[in-house]
């Protein structure tokens, strides 16, 4: 079993002695603990030096998360030669009382409504070769007075209101370009900044992936000027133009928008790949068509899905600023920004996202940092872990961290150590307990 200590060796000197003894008494708490992974109850099972009054001083002790997050990255998770793309998604606890830190409405995308709750804003690297996402940045997202005063609908515009068709006199173009950032979008630039600061170039990130939410322009310029490439998704129904081409080569013409693109009777000049797979028939299409809303080209991928039976057909529009980038990887770097909602769901289901009841912003910045920094960690374990136990998870690995703590427990108590071969057997065994894959015969004590 790895010593736990040495893995948070890389750590040092951003935290104190004290700090850190106390972080990886919490670690081995919660790799081994059972329940809702609470200040109670982590003191419940960190042992002796782990007492309530010990946790109370980690949650409210300032960490500096963000280099912690990119230490250990850097020294048990990254691997050279290996292509990273940078993504972003937001992820809502629900929280009762009137008391946390932030507490707010946030729209939860798992029950498609408003919630009483707290949010995080959570940037994470994703390997393209492991498939495989890792939080790197988690920050909590206050509202601000003007998203609070805010409706979440559209009103109506009052008919007596409504201006007359056609371009006002004596209105001007707008450069697209210059756009005015919402406190969100603002939000995340100054995120990724500092992301981009603390990284100093180690890795070369190039894109930016981000879910339908963000795919307007205020988005993609806010990615610009962090030189960043976004990727995102556009509403099934947005207005796509292919480029103006002049037939006349002679004639002049400041005309910068062509015919408008019917998603059900693309040409065939776009076509990309024809695939058919249980009477689903799915074309890919790829082109540099227009927005009207955006101030450049952009790179568009349109998946078309047709029933042979039924002839039902649906379509998805992705796209991306760089218009070099192949069909291929824009749909698959888009898939790859899934990875990021199993960060979530292991936070929430194993590391106490879901669970912690802290309410001070110190406490409860700590609490969902932990949570992320457990999910980069047992993925670090595990990847060890399944050299003797393939295709575990993380329920095996915490049965297996379990199994050594009552053991430990129990040779505490025997007046003598027992032989060998009985030890093995009786790790074998207490390891096993609460498995859902069967135990390797290679489990040895440590």
């Amino acid at each position: 079993m790895p010593d736990i200590l040495s893995l948070l060796q890389c750590l040092l000197p951003q935290i104190n002695a004290t700090t850190m003894r106390q972080f990886n008494q919490i670690i081995l708490a919660m790799l081994s603990m059972s329940g809702r992974v609470t200040m109670l109850g982590i003191s419940r099972w960190a042992g002796v030096g782990g007492s309530y009054r010990t946790m109370l001083r980690f949650f409210h002790t300032v960490i500096p998360w963000a280099t912690l997050f990119w230490l250990f990255f850097r020294k048990h998770l990254f691997r050279a030669n290996e292509v990273y793309l940078l993504a972003g998604d937001e992820v809502v606890v629900s929280k009762a009382g009137k008391e946390t830190y932030g507490l707010d409405r946030f729209f939860s995308s798992l029950i498609s409504k408003p919630i009483s709750g707290i949010s995080f804003f959570t940037l994470s690297l994703i390997s393209v070769e492991q498939r495989h996402s890792f939080p790197i940045g988690i920050e909590q997202v206050i509202k601000s007075n003007i998203e609070k005063s805010s409706p979440s609908t559209t009103p109506e515009i009052n008919k007596k209101e409504k201006r007359k068709r056609g371009r006002p006199k004596g209105s001007k173009n707008k450069n697209k370009t210059e756009v005015i950032l919402t406190s969100e979008l603002l939000r995340i630039k100054k995120m990724i900044n500092e992301l981009l600061k603390l990284i100093a170039n180690f890795i070369p990130l190039s894109y930016l992936v981000l879910d339908g939410h963000f795919g307007n322009n205020n988005a993609l310029q806010m990615a610009r000027q962090v030189n960043l490439y976004i990727i995102s998704k556009l509403r099934h129904d947005s207005a796509l133009y292919i480029p103006y081409q002049n037939p006349d080569p002679n004639h002049r013409s400041r005309r910068k928008y062509g015919d408008k693109l019917d998603w059900s009777n693309i040409s065939d000049e776009y076509l990309r790949q024809s695939i058919i797979e249980e009477n689903i028939q799915t074309d890919t299409y790829q082109a540099s068509l227009l927005h009207k809303e955006f101030a450049q080209p952009l790179n568009v991928v349109i998946l078309l899905k047709t029933n042979l039976k039924t002839n039902a057909r649906s379509h998805v529009i992705l796209f991306s600023s760089d218009l070099k980038l192949s069909s291929e990887k824009i749909i698959d770097y888009y898939k790859l920004r899934f990875q990021i909602e199993f960060n979530f769901r292991d936070a929430k289901q194993f590391w106490g996202l879901e669970d912690f009841m802290n309410i001070g912003q110190t406490a409860v910045t700590n609490a969902a940092n932990l949570a992320f920094f457990m999910v980069n960690l047992s993925h670090h374990l595990l990847a060890d872990f399944r050299t003797l136990n393939p295709d575990s998870g993380i329920i095996d690995l915490k049965a297996h961290y379990r199994g050594f703590r009552y053991v430990h427990e129990i040779l505490k108590m025997l007046p003598e150590i027992p032989e060998p071969i009985l030890l093995n057997q009786i790790f074998a065994k207490l390891t096993s307990l609460g498995r859902i894959h069967p135990v390797s015969t290679g489990v040895e004590p440590s």
